[in-house]
Parts: C-alpha cells; structure tokens; sequence
C-alpha cells in the first residue's frame, strides 16, 4: 500500500504532503545532504505522533522530525517520512515574570526572545541562525552559539521536558508522578540507564573523559554527561534527549530557564594583522569580561564586503589580515565602560591594527553582527557554480588556537581549498570552517574524504579538542564518533540507541551510523540554474519571512524545486520534469506575494520575488502583453470603470445585505477558480474632482507634492462613513500649517506596482516613465518632494529606474520621492500640536516599510500619538500583495493568521498601517478596522499656530501663505 493511503488513516489529507513536489522540496536542508522524503506530515497533537511512531514500526518506514531545516550536519533529512514540526508546534509561554519560558519545538529562537524581551531576559542559546531556528533543532542540537558559551546552551538551561519514547510513552519531568511511571512502564530500559549510570561514575577514567569532554562545547553523540549529572534514570533520560538530534524521541514542550539580556552593550570589530595574533587578544579580552569574541579570517571577511553599510576600511585589509567582533555587556554604560578599560589598559600589548571603537548604537551593532551571522552563507554566495558548501564545526583548546588554525590552513594548502574560510566563536576556542567543492566526479569525493580525514586526525589526536562543538554530528561526523571518544564511550552511545529504538527507524544514520562512509554519502548537489537565485546555498534563513510558508512553498523551497527540475530536465526524466513543473504553477508562482521580505533576511539579499516576476514574465503571451500595456495606456478610464464596479457592488450589498456580493463571488470562484472574491473591505473612494478644480496660485508657496495613488482615488474606507484618505491627509496638512500641491492631471497617474508584481514587463516600463515624466514637471524639475500615501506605492516608484528611459533616469534622480510616513515624521509632527494622545494601539508594518528602513520611524510617530504601541511578535506579510488576497485568498489567510492571533488576545483603541490592500487584509483576518496611521494623526492633532483660514487652495490642498 502506498505510505499516503496509511497515513490517510492517522492524518487528513492537507497535512500530509506526498505529491511530487512536496517531497523534492522537503528533500534539502541547510546541510550538504540530500534525500528525498517519502512523505511529508504535519501531526498537530501527541496523539497522531503517537500513530506516526506505530506506523513507522508496523511498516517498518523511518520517521525523521524537522522544525526550521536550518542544521547543517544532515540530521534533518530523511528517505522516509518527515514529520514537520514548524506550523503548528508554536506556542510560548512566559512563566514567572521571565524567568522561565515553556515552548513548543516549531516556535523561532528569536520570537522567544521577542517575548522574553519585556522581561529583559533571553533563552541561553545564541546560534546566529536564532532568527530562522526552532526551539526543536536549539533543544535537538544542543545550540550553543555567540555568547553562551558552555554554561549557557540548551542542556544547561533546560528544567523541564516532555517527551515521547519511539514506543508511544510521553513523560515530563515536570510531573513527579511520571518519575515512577517511568520505571513501571519501560522497567528494562529504566534499569539498562541505571546501569549505564553506574558503569560511567564506577569508571573513573569514564568519568574523567566525559568531564574533560565537556569543559568545552561538544555536541559529538550523545550527551553521555548526563550519567554524571543526574541521578533518575527519567532525568538522564531527559537529558539524553537534549543534543540526540532527534534518534532517541521526539520532544514536544520543554520548559528552559532564561538569561539576562543584558540592555548595555558595546560593540567594536578589532583588526590584527594575522589570525595568530588576533588569537592572542582572546584571553585578554575574556579576562576583561567580554561576553562575545568573535573571530573572522581575512577570506571570511572578504565574502561579506560587498553588504551594505559594512566598514570601508575591510577592504582595505592586507591579505593576512584577521578580525575580532568583541561585545561586552553589563546592566548600565558604566559596568560596561569598566570593563572596556580593563582590556585597553593591556591593549598596547597586543599587535592591532586599528584603534578599537566601541558603538552603542543599536543599528551599528546591528550591522556587525549581520556581517558575523551572515559569513557561512555569504560564502555560499560567491563558490563556483556547481560546487556545494561544506561547513564543519570544531573546537580547540583556547590557549593553542592560535597554532590549531595554523595547522588547519595548512590543511586547506596541501587539498587544494583555495577559498576556505574560517570564523567562529572565539573565546570557546570553537571556530568553523567553509571549503567549497563540488561532488560530480569520485576524484572530488574523494579528496573531501581525505581531507576529512586530516581534520579528524589534527583536531582530535594533536590537539585533543572537538569534531562538532555545536552544530550536532550528524551524518557528516557520525562514521568518527567512536573515533573521538574511544570504544567503552562509544559502545555506551550505541547501547542507548538499541535500547530506546531497536529498530533504527528513528532518523537512522544520525549520530550512530556503522557506515565508515556515510560522510560522503547522499552529497547534495547545486546546480547553476537562474541568476536571481544561483547564490543560494538553502540555508532557510529566509522561509520565517515568506508569506506562502504555512500553504505552499517557501523561498528555499522555490529554489530547491527549480533545482530539481533542471536536475530532471538534464536525466531526460520528461514525466517527472512536466508533473513538476505543473505543481510549480500554483505552489511557486501564484501562490507568491513577491513581497522581497525574504530578502531581509537573506545574507545575500537573494530576492526570491525577482524570480517569480521573471517567471510570470516569461510565461505571458505577445497577446496578454499588449493587453496588459492597453491597459496601461488607458488608465484614467479603466480606473473610471473599476471604481464605478465599486459603486455598483456596494449598492447591491445596501440592497441586498451586506454580503451578497462576497457569498456569490465564492460561489463562482468554487467553479472558477481565477474568479476574483468580493470583500466588504471594498468600498468606493468620494471623488476627489473637487479637490483639483480648486487649483489656483503656484508652486512656491507648497512644500511638497502629493499624489493621491489609483488605490486613494479608487477605494474608499472600510467604514465608509469615514472621510477618505486625500481628505484627512488635507486636513492633518492644514493642521500643522503645511501647503501642498494635487497635480490637475493626477486622474490616471500610477506608481506601476500591479504591472509590475504580474510581470508585465512592457505595461510597466510604459507606465512608469510617463508617471516620472509627469512627476518631473509637477514637482518643478525636482524641487519639490513627491509624497505618496501608499507605502508599498512609494517604495515601487523610488525603485523604478532600471525600467526608465536614459533621460527619465537623470530626471529620477533628481526628484525626491518620499512616503507619508516621512511627509509625518518630517513635515507635520515637528509643526504640530498633539491635542490627545490615544491610549492603546496596535500597529502593521506593511512589508514595504521594512524594506524601505522605514518601520522605526513607523513606530516612533505611533508613540508620539499614544500612550502603548504594539507591534505584534508575529507581524509579517499579510500576502495581499495587491490583488492575491482577491485571486487567491487562502494565500492572505494563510499569511495573516499568526499575527490577526496574536492581536485578538487583546482589544485596541485603533489599529493602524500604511497601505490600504494591507488594511483590508488585517481588517479582514482581525474583525476589526485597520487604516493609515495619516488618521490616528488627525485624531491627535490641533490646529498649529497658522490660522488656516488665512490660507488658500493650490490644488485642492491648503497652500498656508
């Protein structure tokens, strides 16, 4: 029988994931590994885990848990079936005042810390990839990272835990009564760990190893400490499971203990000539008391030159040189500077390049540890085409990394790692290595393999450190575990496995694998496909951010498919290669909101939504292109046409009731699916005729130009009653004493957003060249600032010259476009008078406003208008992206669904954002009204100084003589 019809019996069909496209985007992780799943489930409760682990041994099938897909040693792939964890496993509580925090294994490292934040207080674990990591790869990893160190990582801050043995038994050492039930329920298991417990603290060449082991980060096999550490074979047990990687259980809540997030800090990047003598300062500095001492080599440091806003003087760095990111923290500036000038009375001592500069700006600290977390990818970026990334994880002994990494250079010489780099936390003596290679032929595989070998003898026999200090062995370190930690350690190691999974169905392969080659089994392959994406290495650090991740594909997954069908294409595998590519139309193309926010979280900017619109691009007809440009040569009356459709449809609902017209287009759109919905959010915009036909005077009493955008001019307020946004953007002008202008000819103007987002590439071009040759003569040659009160307007227009003309170029550049949330910022509020402030309010940053830098400034004229501002953990993109939220709303359902939960858990004066379709979306997805801050302004503000009755109208706007 096939697994999706046995599954069936455990799960409805829309969690699980079993078609072609499923499994061959599910197949990568962020490692080097490949293996494509059988299926892919989404269990939501214990009970169908508890189905699963049967299943898996009645047939005999793998079961391999994956939450983020961020582990990078291949322990979360699997040619079985892969259980999700990372859509419905998200809850976090925050439990005495932050001192503790229970969480599920599919809720982010960084989202945790979100709500610990107002407690100032952060889990242990620091791994760069804390923005994208779940909690069930920090537990499984046992993650570590920049500032934890040893005490700090997830075994030594975990209190609680409650698990699921493959057997079907969940325990937590939250319940007392589970300490006996343990021992009654598995009784030969409960005894095999007692006696395992007292064979390690009987043996005190054992017991020495393991302590000796763990003075430093190490994450090679099982967390054998935990013999030592714990008494209670459910203790151990617990323990055990922490760093297992997912072989031994599954764990599906864990209560951690929290740190301080310290609110000083100072951050400096240190320069020294060569990496030796950068490894000199690291005890001086962790003398001092610096909580973080980042290391970088020279060809790291190279591989992220090229992002914005890193320091000049990089590049200017002599070929040896290296780099130290040092932090240190405390509870005010004057801890902090305490022990800054510890490290810079001995300073003079040590071989530095520059003058260490501490910041304790926080955009500039930022900014450093975006270059720090941002190498391992970046790396990735920039190897030849047809080569896959390896990076490795070890550790030395502090006091001879210098030499260590010396040797370990050498290494790179003698096989031919030409571009390996190096970086790593340094004050660990835990450093991390990227060589990149390809795998096409068995020369290549094998020189990985002797190569390996070397680093295995270097780091474990001279220098008697760590193969995996923090990202988990894997399958890459598995064939070297016993090699490590000698046979009795590793013979306690695979005795745990056989005892809690005697069939090996639980992620086999990871950590225990009798393959002596399995580090150079099942090696990924990364082709060079398209341009927009090539640079990807499928890091995941993206998919946090993709509005598509819960329904269909995520911008990894977009490209792991594009991978797969050239991979296809090139085998001749034509079946395959046509099913595949008929699953993409939907998942990787209709389904995507090209919002670009996974750029943001890209360390290489790699724009996923550049891709889509090549895509959509390529796949219109002549004829559906010259449509499309008629329409955009036409566009004054096909607005005329859309807004009348408005009118028309809000009379049927007054008529009717008020949803007839959303109830009969779900109706037709259940037989034609590209059949847009109706909303209740559509209603039509007042004219704004009267405006402009007020025109008189000139352009040199206005201080800017204001471009009510197709969406102003079209649609109205959700309450309708309301008046419209050119209104009260006139009305907060004339409050604060600011004259603007309305263009006579502004009727038919459009920033080309819904051409472009559609990949209507001629359309586009057309439309925004006559709009810039507008703009130009409306804001005199530039002279005046152009303000639109759509953001995502905004940022389309401040982005349209590569599609302009060569003499529209130089106009563009001339012309300075800002947003309404800048005309606030920096025109009004320093005019006004605020007459009241609102006590609560809750905000959505629409995605533009990210990408635009404008979100802080969002949120600072939000705090200047209430009392509490809100913005919520999971704000994200709605996926309204103009129209998907109409042509496919389960997108935008989809996508609003974390963030419209956590609002609704409280009730607000006034919700509030910065571009009408978002609007609708949260309106929608929240029952409750969303507009543009431009009203909560209005609401606050009094009239300023300036009589505005001494004013006149220029345009239909206020112009203040």
């Amino acid at each position: 029988m096939k697994i999706d019809k046995l599954l069936e019996a455990i799960l409805p069909k829309a969690r699980i994931k079993s078609r072609l496209i499923d499994v061959v985007s599910y197949a990568s992780d962020a490692g080097f590994y490949y293996l494509r799943p059988e299926a892919v489930v989404q269990p939501v409760s214990e009970e169908e885990v508890r189905a699963l682990f049967a299943l898996s041994h009645q047939h005999k099938v793998p079961l391999t848990f994956r939450a983020a897909g961020t582990s990078l040693s291949g322990q979360s792939i699997t040619d079985g079936i892969l259980v999700d964890l990372s859509q419905f496993w998200n809850k976090v509580v925050v439990e005495e005042e932050g001192a503790l925090v229970r969480v599920q294994p599919g809720v982010i490292g960084a989202i945790v810390n979100a709500f610990l934040r107002k407690y100032k207080r952060k889990i242990g674990p620091d791994p760069a990839s804390i923005n994208s990591a779940m909690m069930g790869g920090i537990l499984s990893n046992n993650a570590s990272g920049m500032c934890c160190g040893v005490s700090k990582n997830s075994y030594h801050t975990t209190k609680y835990i409650r698990f699921m043995l493959p057997n079907g038994n969940t325990y937590s050492t939250e319940a007392a009564a589970d300490y006996d039930r343990f021992s009654t329920e598995c009784p030969d298991l409960y005894r095999q760990l007692q006696a395992l417990r007292d064979q390690v603290r009987n043996s005190p060449t054992l017991h020495e190893i393991i302590r000796h082991k763990y003075k430093t980060k190490n994450t090679v096999g099982y967390s054998v400490n935990a013999f030592i550490d714990y008494e209670d074979p459910l203790d151990i047990l617990a323990h055990l499971l922490i760093g297992a990687e997912g072989t031994l259980g599954f764990i599906s809540e864990a209560v951690l203990r929290t740190v301080p997030d310290y609110p000083a800090k100072s951050t400096a990047l240190m320069f020294f000539p060569d990496i030796y003598a950068a490894c000199q300062a690291i005890v001086p500095l962790s003398v001092s008391g610096a909580e973080a001492v980042e290391l970088m080599d020279r060809a790291s440091l190279r591989s992220v030159e090229h992002m914005a806003g890193v320091p000049a003087e990089i590049r200017a760095l002599p070929e040896t040189a290296a780099a130290l990111l040092v932090e240190y923290q405390g509870n005010n500036q004057e801890e902090v500077q305490g022990k800054i000038a510890n490290f810079i009375s001995v300073s003079p001592e040590l071989a530095l390049l520059n003058q260490p500069v501490f910041t304790v700006n926080p955009i500039e600290q930022a900014l450093l540890w975006k270059v720090r977390k941002g190498m391992f990818p970046a790396v990735g970026a920039v190897r030849a085409s047809g080569t896959t990334v390896i990076l490795e994880d070890i550790a030395f002994p502090v006091e001879r990394l210098g030499d260590a990494i010396l040797d370990l250079q050498g290494l790179f010489k003698a096989h031919g790692y030409d571009k390996a780099i190096i970086f790593g936390h340094a004050k660990d003596g835990n450093i991390h290595f990227v060589v990149t290679q390809a795998f096409d032929a068995p020369a290549e595989i094998e020189r990985y393999d002797r190569f390996l070998q070397e680093v295995v003898a270097l780091v474990v026999q001279k220098y008697k450190g760590a193969l995996k200090a923090e990202h988990g062995t894997g399958r890459n370190m598995a064939p070297f575990v016993e090699t490590e930690w000698g046979s009795e350690v590793y013979q306690i190691m695979k005795t745990l496995k056989q005892i809690i999974d005697p069939d090996n169905l639980l992620n086999p392969g990871v950590i225990i694998n009798h393959d002596k080659n399995a580090h150079i089994q099942n090696l990924k392959d990364l082709p060079k496909v398209e341009a927009e994406v090539d640079k990807c290495m499928e890091c995941g650090f993206c998919e946090h951010k993709c509005p598509s991740r819960n329904i269909t594909l995520t911008p990894r997954r977009r490209i792991v498919v594009r991978r797969e069908l050239l991979k296809l294409k090139r085998q001749g595998n034509k079946r395959e290669h046509k099913e595949l590519l008929q699953q993409y139309q939907y998942d990787g193309l209709d389904t995507c909101a090209v919002d670009g926010l996974c750029a943001t979280a890209c360390p290489v900017d790699i724009n996923t939504g550049d891709l889509v619109k090549r895509l959509r691009r390529e796949n219109h007809s002549e004829f559906v292109n010259n449509v499309a440009l008629l329409i955009a040569k036409n566009f004054k009356p096909v607005t005329s046409v859309v807004k009348a459709g408005l009118q028309a449809g809000a009379g049927i609902n007054k008529l009717l009731g008020a949803h007839t017209l959303a109830k009969l287009t779900k109706g037709v759109k259940d037989v034609l699916p590209a059949f847009p919905l109706w909303s209740n959010q559509l209603t039509p915009a007042p004219d704004i005729a009267a405006h402009i036909a007020k025109a008189v005077g000139s352009k040199e009493n206005a201080a800017v130009v204001y471009f009510p955008t197709c969406i102003s001019r079209t649609m109205g307020t959700s309450e309708g009653s309301k008046k419209s946004i050119v209104e009260t953007f006139s009305s907060v002008s004339g409050k604060a004493g600011i004259s603007f202008l309305i263009p006579q000819d502004i009727n038919g103007a459009c920033c080309g957003q819904i051409f472009s987002s559609k990949g209507y590439s001629k359309a586009y071009a057309f439309t925004v060249n006559e709009t810039i040759e507008k703009v130009w003569q409306w804001t005199d040659a530039g002279r005046l600032p152009l303000v639109l009160d759509i953001t995502s307007c905004t940022h389309t227009l401040q982005n349209c010259r590569p599609a302009l003309s060569p003499e529209n170029q130089q106009k563009f550049d001339a012309i300075r476009i800002i947003d309404s949330i800048d005309y606030i910022s920096d025109f009004l509020l320093p005019q006004a008078k605020v007459l009241r402030k609102k006590e609560r309010v809750v905000l959505h940053p629409v995605c533009s406003l990210q990408k635009m830098g404008l979100e802080a400034k969002f949120v600072s004229i939000a705090k200047q208008l209430a009392q509490e501002v809100t913005v919520p953990v999971q704000a994200g993109c709605c996926g309204m992206a103009g129209d998907r939220g109409f042509l496919v709303p389960e997108l935008t359902q989809s996508a609003t669904l974390p963030e419209a939960q956590e609002v609704k858990q409280q009730t607000y004066d006034g919700y509030y954002s910065s571009a009408r379709t978002c609007e609708m979306a949260m309106s929608e997805a929240v029952g409750k009204n969303y507009e543009s801050i431009v009203y909560l302004l209005d609401e606050c503000m009094e009239h300023s100084s300036n009589d505005v009755s001494r004013s006149r109208v220029e345009g239909g706007a206020p112009v203040v003589l």
